[in-house]
C-alpha cells in the first residue's frame, strides 16, 4: 500500500512536472513564434470622427457593434493622440512618424496647391515595404495630389480614392485614365472649360483620374469592396492596407441603406455605415484564417466638426473641436486588435499617438528606423501588449500650423493661445478650469520645455515636397 502510495505520489510528481514543461515550453514557442512572426497590418483611419462617437466609447446614439466587439477581443485607447487636429498634417504624422511641423506639412493642402509630403520623407509604407509587404492605400490622401507626390510614389503599391478632401474641387491639370466615368453631365470638355464646383472631387486609381464627380455615397461601401478584395489577393504574403476613410468628414455621404437609420442623425448614418465596413474587413480575415496573423488598428485622424446641424461629431467629455488644440480636437478614439498578442477586452490610459505607430510597426515587421533624421515617434509596443513598463513617453507636444500651442506633460495640460491656460486632465478631463495662477512655477517649467523642444525641432526640420 505505501509502496503505491508512494508510486502513486511519484507519478503524480511526474505528471505535474510534465505539465510544467509543456506549459514552458508552449509559452517558449509562443514568444518564439511571436518573436519570428510578422502581422499583417490593417489601419484603418477615418476622417473628423469624435472622441464619443463610438458606442464603446459612450456614444448614447451611434451603434457600432463591429466596433465594439473589436475593442471587447482587444485594447481600447484613452489618451491616443492625433498628430494635429486638421486633415492633412496629422497624415503626415501618422506616415512619418513625425510633428507634422518637422516635416513641413503644418496645414491643410487644397488643390491649387503645389507641395506635398517630400519624396525623400521615409513613409511607413516604404518601410513595410522594404520588409517584403504588399501595400495598398484606400481611401483619402491628402499629401499632395500631383504624381510625384501620391501614395505610389510613397511606398504604396497601389492606390484608390479621392486625393484630398471631399469638399474640395478638381485640379484640372490632372492625369486622366483612358476610359474616365463621366457623371453628372460632366465630359472632358466641359471639366476642362468650367469654373471646378466644390464638393465635386475626382476619384483616383493609382496616378489617374478614373471617375469625376466621385460618387461620394458609394464611397464607403466602394472603399471596403477594394479592401477585402486586396486582402483576398495578398493571404499569402504579409500586407500593409491602410484605409484613410473620406466619411465623416462633410459633405456627409452614405448609401441608401443607410441613410435615416441611425439615431445619430445623418452623421451616425456614416459611422454605422462604417462600422459594417469594418465588420466585413473583419469577416474577410476570418473566412480566410488570418485573424492570429494580423493587426488591426482602428483610429481618426482629428476631432470632430463643430457643426449644429447634425452634421458633426461629438467628443464628449473632451472639450473643443477639429481646428483646435483642446482635447477634443487631437485626443481620438484608438482600438487594436491582434489576437494572441494584444490582450481582449484591455484599456490603455498612457500617453499614445500616432507618431507612434511608425517606430512600433517598424519594430514588429523587423525593418530598423533610419538613423539620418530624427524621428517624434516611440515604439510603444510593450504598451499594446499590456506590459507593466515604464511608459515609452511621459509627455506630448500639440501644434497648430506652425505653432506650439500646447504642451501634456503626465496628467497636466499647459495651453499658451489667447490666454495662459494650465489644466489637470486627471481631476478635470473637460479643461473647465484654468489653474495657471495656482501653479506658476509648473507654468514656468512647461513654458521652458515647450521653448526648448519647439527650438530644437525647427533646427532639425525636413523640407516638404515641391513641384
Amino acid at each position: 500500500m505505501n509502496i503505491h502510495l508512494q508510486q502513486d505520489r511519484t507519478s503524480s510528481r511526474s505528471w505535474f512536472k510534465g505539465c510544467s514543461i509543456a506549459i514552458c515550453w508552449l509559452a517558449a514557442m509562443a514568444l518564439s513564434t511571436l518573436a519570428g512572426s510578422v502581422p499583417n497590418i490593417i489601419l484603418i483611419m477615418t476622417d473628423d470622427q469624435g472622441y464619443q462617437d463610438l458606442g464603446c466609447y459612450g456614444s448614447p446614439n451611434i451603434q457600432t457593434p463591429h466596433l465594439d466587439q473589436l475593442a471587447k477581443e482587444g485594447m481600447r485607447f484613452t489618451d491616443f493622440y492625433s498628430g494635429n487636429s486638421v486633415c492633412s498634417p496629422s497624415r503626415a504624422a501618422l506616415l512619418t512618424g513625425c510633428y507634422p511641423t518637422r516635416v513641413h506639412i503644418p496645414g491643410v493642402l487644397f488643390p491649387k496647391d503645389t507641395t506635398g509630403l517630400h519624396p525623400n520623407e521615409i513613409t511607413l509604407a516604404e518601410m513595410l515595404k522594404s520588409a517584403g509587404y504588399a501595400t495598398t492605400c484606400i481611401g483619402k490622401w491628402h499629401l499632395g495630389h500631383h504624381p510625384d507626390f501620391l501614395p505610389t510614389r510613397q511606398g504604396f503599391d497601389h492606390y484608390f480614392g479621392i486625393p484630398y478632401s471631399n469638399d474640395m474641387t478638381i485640379d484640372q491639370s490632372a492625369p486622366l485614365a483612358e476610359k474616365v466615368l463621366w457623371r453628372e453631365g460632366m465630359t472632358r470638355e466641359k471639366m476642362l472649360a468650367e469654373k471646378p464646383r466644390k464638393n465635386w472631387v475626382p476619384l483616383m486609381r493609382d496616378e489617374e483620374v478614373v471617375e469625376y464627380p466621385c460618387d461620394q455615397a458609394t464611397l464607403t461601401q466602394r472603399y471596403t469592396q477594394e479592401a477585402v478584395s486586396f486582402i483576398q489577393a495578398h493571404q499569402e504574403k504579409p500586407f500593409f492596407l491602410y484605409l484613410p476613410h473620406t466619411m465623416p468628414h462633410i459633405p456627409l455621404a452614405a448609401t441608401p441603406s443607410f441613410r435615416g437609420r441611425s439615431k445619430g442623425g445623418f452623421y451616425g448614418d456614416t459611422i454605422e455605415e462604417l462600422d459594417a465596413g469594418v465588420g466585413q474587413i473583419l469577416e474577410a480575415l476570418k473566412r480566410w484564417k488570418l485573424e492570429e496573423k494580423t493587426l488591426v488598428i482602428y483610429t481618426s485622424d482629428n476631432g470632430p466638426w463643430n457643426l449644429k446641424n447634425g452634421h458633426g461629431g461629438s467628443a464628449i467629455p473632451l472639450r473643443g473641436y477639429k481646428f483646435q488644440t483642446y482635447e477634443g480636437g487631437m485626443r481620438v478614439p484608438c482600438i487594436m486588435r491582434w489576437p494572441g498578442v494584444i490582450p481582449e477586452g484591455a484599456t490603455c490610459s498612457e500617453i499614445i499617438a500616432s507618431i507612434d505607430l511608425l517606430p512600433t510597426l517598424a519594430g514588429l515587421a523587423k525593418v530598423d528606423l533610419p538613423h539620418d533624421r530624427v524621428i517624434d515617434g516611440v515604439d510603444v509596443f510593450s504598451m499594446m501588449r499590456g506590459q507593466r513598463v515604464v511608459p515609452p513617453r511621459d509627455h506630448y507636444f500639440y501644434y497648430r500650423g506652425r505653432k506650439l500651442e500646447a504642451m501634456r506633460k503626465g496628467p497636466w495640460k499647459l495651453r499658451l493661445a489667447k490666454e495662459v491656460e494650465l489644466y489637470h486632465l486627471g481631476r478635470d478631463l473637460s479643461e473647465t478650469t484654468n489653474l495657471a495662477e495656482q501653479e506658476l512655477e509648473r507654468v514656468r517649467s512647461m513654458q521652458e520645455a515647450m521653448g526648448a523642444f519647439d527650438k530644437a525641432l525647427r533646427g532639425s526640420a525636413r523640407p516638404a515636397g515641391s513641384l
